[in-house]
């Protein structure tokens, strides 16, 4: 699942954490930019491909970062083929994969921990302007594990209606996950104002 650290001694590991985030935001803000194309979208995730190779990561454990978001992506790329083009369709799953797909690898090359003090050091300077560094940390830590979290939701029901033999109905999918991923939010939110993190 996206955002399990996983222990090792290469390159990438032992890059510091900041300049790994950095350097994620740079790349997934040029691919949406840059990629226009179905081929341009390939070099990018072959270049992906090669820093989990560097990064010693097994291929089971690259697989498993992009199988949970591959449902919803599917999703994305047959509502793209019907409004716009099946190229376009492409490039827009394409980014979307290679982009979870570099996310995952920062995050299974780092500890949580780490990241977060290093988000909570960048954003010291700006206290002064009433900003919570750990505040804004504490969310970033909510959205690494809500991404598996909402596409774990999305493949249960999906399974669920299979298992049923339900035909495929894009509402009857997308009511019960809403359902679902609101109860989830509200038993977050009770959690973290039981812990004192609330307004």
């Amino acid at each position: 699942m996206i955002g399990l650290y996983s222990p090792g001694d290469s390159v990438v590991h032992r890059l510091p954490a900041g300049p790994k985030l950095a350097v994620l935001v740079v790349a997934i803000v040029a691919m949406t930019v840059l990629a226009r194309t179905p081929l341009a979208v390939a070099v990018a995730a072959v270049l992906v491909a090669g820093l989990f190779a560097l990064a010693r990561v097994s291929w089971r454990v690259a697989s498993a970062q992009i199988r949970p978001v591959l449902l919803m992506t599917l999703v994305i790329g047959v509502f793209q083929v019907l409004t716009t083009t099946p190229a376009r369709a492409v490039v827009v799953c394409g980014i979307l994969l290679v982009s979870v797909a570099l996310a995952a690898l920062v995050t299974v090359t780092t500890r949580v921990t780490a990241m977060l003090d290093a988000l909570t050091r960048a954003l010291g300077p700006l206290r002064r302007v009433g900003v919570d560094p750990e505040r804004v940390s504490l969310l970033l830590a909510l959205a690494i594990r809500c991404v598996p979290l909402l596409a774990g939701i999305v493949h249960d029901v999906a399974q669920a209606r299979r298992a049923r033999g339900v035909s495929w109905s894009a509402t009857a999918l997308v009511t019960p996950v809403v359902v679902r991923a609101l109860r989830t939010a509200d038993a977050m939110g009770d959690a973290l104002a039981a812990r004192g993190v609330d307004d």
